[in-house]
């Protein structure tokens, strides 16, 4: 059913478009009742506005707090207009009916983005607005609540349609969930100093519909987180090459969680292939770190996700462009780096800006049948004077460093994870194996396989460090890493055999190092 509207309730906080709606409403003989800074933008602009004091009979109060939650406002929303008795009470309370109302609420999740104090934050919660929502949106039989500027469009002709007045409903429920959602955030988290609420309310908005899932067969989007979101895959702005897949968002959302631990150090390129890393270095330059992640694995990088910590230049986007590749991640880009990128259609470049932090805190959800499992992201990090060694032989300097390197980009390879790594590169990858020998031998296989490839005389991984996400239950998976030809090992330690590992390191003449930490990622 199409309803004329005959009065519009206009009270937003975000001001955009409203002059010119109600210049529109204005024209179809609509009449405008408004509130404070509204009511003062539309008669700036020569609109004839009936103060919503003048409405209820009632002043506004107490700093704004009180001014619409009042009976003669609600009760013009909630009326059932086809209801007789609501009619009646409506005549004998002098109550008239509004058709329209729109409204924005108080900037809240700006207000705490901007590190205002408490006092501030808490007058930025907005009371009368989600109330007009609710109320509007219940009766939207015959009542249409506009929420978003961009739908203002929709109700300048004067009239709503049923369906319009549905789909508003629904939105308008949403845009209260989620204010709602932010604010008992910030009480659990920032005021209260929770780790995990007893109700945990999660507000996402959708950013993109994808193609499709994983596989063809599953229904997929991407959804942003709302309010102050950190900066990630999601808030990159994308330059060329089609829409991002759901396979594309989770490769790239893993290069760059792992790139980041490098955004305070050298030049630094990560190849990612089904969200685990295939090769990672850092080198003098931008272009010399990405040939040496290349060179530790050329077959998996084809169709592979490749992230940098560094503004991309002329020489690395050569080499990029030199393969198949479905993502790049980068801070920025030069004009020549552009211009080379801009050849390859397909190819998506994504801008991010500053790198995430890697150290900050945050939450990781996962559902499970029957609910979620919930932790806290694993932000930790070991420096060098967190390392105890527990062999006979100390590592040397470039042990130490390689051992550190191998330990970073373990962090970020499926379970069970061994990393080889020599002078600041990995030398062989062993990701997601259901035993550690096996990923230790696998990492080696590669290894050997990449020096094949590159003809070198002897793979990366003799004199290498190898990193293991978890402690070596048993010694044969470092066993394994000494028949590959490493000289250093950083694990978490931690083993009722850890005795009998660092026995058969002492016997090869190893140094080990144990970090007090572990990394499992599943």
């Amino acid at each position: 059913m199409d309803i004329k509207i005959t009065r519009a309730l206009l009270s937003v906080s975000d001001k955009t478009g409203i002059v010119e709606l109600g210049q529109a409403l204005a024209a179809q003989g609509v009449e405008l009742v408004s509130t404070g800074g509204t009511a003062t933008a539309l008669r700036n602009a020569g609109l004839t506005v009936r103060d919503i004091s003048d409405l209820t009979g009632f002043p506004e109060m107490m700093d704004g707090r009180v001014k619409t939650l009042h009976p003669k406002v609600h009760g013009g929303l909630l009326s059932v207009r086809t209801n007789a008795e609501h009619q009646a009470s409506m005549a004998e309370h002098d109550i008239v009916p509004i058709d329209l109302v729109v409204v924005n609420l108080y900037p809240f999740a700006q207000t705490v983005a901007k590190g205002a104090d408490r006092d501030e934050i808490i007058e930025n919660i907005d009371i009368g607005g989600p109330s007009m929502v609710r109320s509007a949106a219940k009766n939207h039989e015959s009542v249409a609540i506009v929420t978003d500027p961009a739908d203002y469009a929709l109700v300048m002709g004067g009239t709503t349609t049923l369906e319009q007045r549905r789909q508003f409903a629904a939105k308008a429920y949403a845009a209260t969930a989620a204010y709602d959602a932010m604010i008992s955030s910030w009480f659990a988290f920032a005021d209260q100093g929770e780790a995990f609420p007893e109700t945990l309310n999660i507000s996402l908005k959708r950013g993109q519909a994808l193609r499709y899932g994983e596989n063809p067969h599953q229904q997929a989007a991407f959804y942003a987180a709302t309010g102050a979101a950190a900066r990630g895959i999601g808030q990159a702005r994308q330059l060329q090459g089609k829409e991002l897949s759901y396979n594309n968002y989770n490769d790239a959302d893993a290069a760059l969680e792992l790139v980041s631990e490098f955004r305070d150090g050298p030049p630094t390129a990560v190849i990612v292939k089904h969200a685990n890393p295939c090769g990672v270095a850092s080198g003098a330059t931008l272009a010399e770190a990405y040939a040496a992640a290349f060179a530790c694995d050329t077959v998996s990088a084809f169709g592979g996700i490749i992230a940098v910590n560094r503004p991309l230049d002329r020489a690395t986007a050569e080499q990029i462009t030199g393969i198949f590749t479905e993502v790049v991640v980068a801070p920025d880009a030069d004009e020549e780096a552009l211009a080379l990128f801009a050849a390859k259609k397909n190819l998506r470049l994504l801008l991010t800006g500053e790198l995430p932090d890697p150290a900050r805190a945050g939450l990781f959800a996962k559902s499970i049948a029957g609910g979620w499992l919930v932790q806290g992201r694993d932000n930790g990090i070991v420096t060098r004077d967190q390392l105890k060694v527990v062999t006979q032989r100390q590592p040397t300097e470039q042990e130490l460093a390689d051992c550190l390197f191998a330990w970073t980009v373990a962090k970020h390879v499926k379970s069970n994870a061994i990393v080889y790594a020599k002078d600041g590169s990995t030398a062989g990858v062993g990701a997601g194996q259901m035993n550690r020998l096996e990923s230790a031998r696998i990492a080696a296989w590669k290894a050997k396989d990449a020096a094949d490839k590159a003809g070198w005389a002897t793979p990366r991984t003799i004199g290498s460090a190898v990193a293991s996400d978890a402690f070596f239950p048993f010694a044969d998976g470092l066993l394994a890493a000494v028949e590959a030809g490493a000289t250093a090992v950083i694990q978490p330690g931690g083993s009722i055999r850890d005795d009998e590992v660092i026995a058969a390191a002492d016997a090869a003449g190893l140094a080990m190092v144990f970090t007090g930490m572990r990394h499992f990622r599943h």
